[in-house]
């Protein structure tokens, strides 16, 4: 199993970025999908997920109105449009999965079975 991300990069506080999570190797349709992130010097905290079947999704508090995940069932990817950037929303933001639910905890870490590599967000001031 393999998650790629990508769609990190630079942007002016305001402006917009959208992350995009390809799963390969398996899919999650009784599991979900999320997002986390970390800042230098900080830990990995949660930003988001989706649970496959149904679409339920859960957000930080940090990001709730700004950021929107979504998932596309044909290209088994998961998606991460962030609006309104600020600069602490820099960091290296990274995907995970989660292979059944069961009672499962989306903001925990120890939740998810798989991880991506992280890619970069640069809000400047």
């Amino acid at each position: 199993v393999q998650l790629q991300a990508s769609g990190g990069g630079l942007v002016q506080a305001g402006g917009s970025l959208r992350l995009s999570c390809a799963a390969s190797g398996r899919t999650f349709s009784n599991g979900g999908m999320g997002w986390f992130r970390q800042a230098p010097g900080k830990e990995r905290e949660f930003v988001a997920a989706i649970r496959w079947s149904g679409g339920s999704t859960y957000y930080s508090d940090s990001v709730k109105g700004r950021f929107t995940i979504s998932r596309d069932f044909a290209k088994n990817t998961v998606y991460l449009q962030m609006n309104s950037l600020k600069p602490e929303d820099t960091a290296v933001y990274y995907c995970a999965a989660v292979r059944v639910l069961y009672g499962t905890n989306w903001s925990t870490q120890r939740s998810y079975d798989y991880w991506g590599q992280g890619t970069q967000v640069t809000v400047s001031s």
